[in-house]
């Protein structure tokens, strides 16, 4: 397998295991990401996934042993196959964190932007090269990469192919956190405990109502918020958790429903 996968009480880790190629994206290794996102979809006990690489990359990019020959036909259904994974991972009903340690360039940085939360290891390094090599970014990095940094930025980084580090990426908003290499797991860990403590039906709602606004205007937005704001008074934690603060008390654990 190309990919690991772990639970660890309600986190699911997964880590792409392919350090001979950098953990370059081909065929094979994006139908198992996508066969371990979906395990941790149905897993009613999994509340956050985590995803990583291993050894010195995230994901240093598509692989382009297997780009190089395509014809225009193939590459449209290559760049299909991998939009219809990232996106089903962007829309997960579970936060996602990628935990970023070394490259994460071209797909590696699009895999990257489908996750809800960016850390990175202090080595971490974020680019889009494609037009370097002859072609755009394919899985998503025209697209969210500007909805992300912005358009002028986003245009600077894909049109210059400019790699750059993770205080960069950190100053641009690409990622929320940098930590020491050693501390990224661990981070990203208790991050991703923290975000299991909390109700899970009013942070999947959340999530929801955070995607669908920023592909719409304010209004419709603010519609998906009302929604899922009233949807949580109809769940037991909401009840739960509001009477324990009234009391003045502490709710030990959500019941999550």
């Amino acid at each position: 397998m190309n990919v690991s996968y772990e639970v660890k009480e309600h986190v699911a880790v997964l880590t792409i295991n392919r350090p001979e190629a950098l953990n370059a994206l081909n065929t094979a290794v994006l139908q198992d990401l996508s066969l371990a996102a979906a395990q941790a979809e149905a897993d009613s006990d999994v509340y956050v996934l985590v995803i990583t690489g291993s050894g010195r990359a995230f994901v240093a990019g598509a692989d382009i042993v297997q780009m190089k020959d395509l014809n225009a036909v193939e590459a449209k259904s290559f760049a299909e196959v991998a939009n219809n994974i990232f996106s089903k991972i962007e829309g997960m009903s579970k936060p996602v964190i990628a935990a970023v340690n070394g490259y994460a360039l071209g797909g590696g940085c699009e895999l990257a932007m489908a996750c809800d939360i960016r850390i990175a290891g202090a080595k971490a390094k974020f680019g889009q090269p494609e037009v370097g090599l002859g072609i755009t970014p394919g899985f998503g990095g025209t697209q969210r990469l500007p909805r992300i940094v912005g358009s002028s930025k986003a245009k600077e980084l894909i049109f210059t192919a400019e790699t750059i580090n993770a205080e960069e990426a950190l100053r641009i908003g690409l990622v929320s956190k940098v930590v020491a290499d050693d501390e990224l797991m661990s981070t990203a860990m208790e991050m991703a405990n923290k975000i299991a403590k909390n109700a899970q039906i009013a942070v999947r709602q959340s999530k929801d109502a955070i995607n669908k606004g920023m592909q719409c205007d304010i209004n419709t937005g603010l519609a998906y918020e009302t929604q899922a704001f009233s949807l949580c008074f109809s769940t037991e934690d909401q009840k739960d958790a509001m009477t324990a603060y009234v009391n003045k008390s502490k709710l030990s654990e959500f019941k999550n429903r």
